[in-house]
């Protein structure tokens, strides 16, 4: 069982840090200028913006989760089974952010799904 709970906190994880992620840089725009002094201005900038900051808290839990997911858990479990964060991050694409996802991205995730239901056969 504590597989599976781990393996729906790295997936909750992984997926809250990629939705915050996309909403906060949709938000500041493209980087169109590289010179090392825009880019510390840039960072410090997004530094102070708090969905960067709550993405980066989840993506740490992410990790961790994922390390304690290795340490009792075959690799050959853990990565399949955490691909499901695929599945959601499209879900939640289309439905959150407005996104359109063609034919092909449902089909992929939908392939995903099907891969991590065989796991928990």
């Amino acid at each position: 069982m504590m597989p599976w709970i781990l393996v729906g906190i790295i997936v909750g994880s992984t997926v809250t840090a990629d939705v915050l992620q996309t909403i906060e840089m949709k938000r500041h725009g493209e980087v169109s200028d590289f010179r090392p002094g825009k880019l510390a201005r840039m960072f410090a900038k997004l530094l102070g913006r708090p969905f960067l900051v709550l993405t980066i808290i989840f993506m740490a839990l992410s990790f961790f989760a994922f390390m304690k997911l290795l340490s009792i858990a075959d690799f050959s479990f853990a990565v399949p089974a955490t691909a499901a964060s695929f599945v959601l991050d499209t879900i939640l694409a289309r439905v959150l952010l407005k996104e359109a996802v063609d034919i092909k991205r449902w089909a992929g995730a939908g392939l995903i799904a099907c891969g991590v239901a065989l796991l928990a056969v």
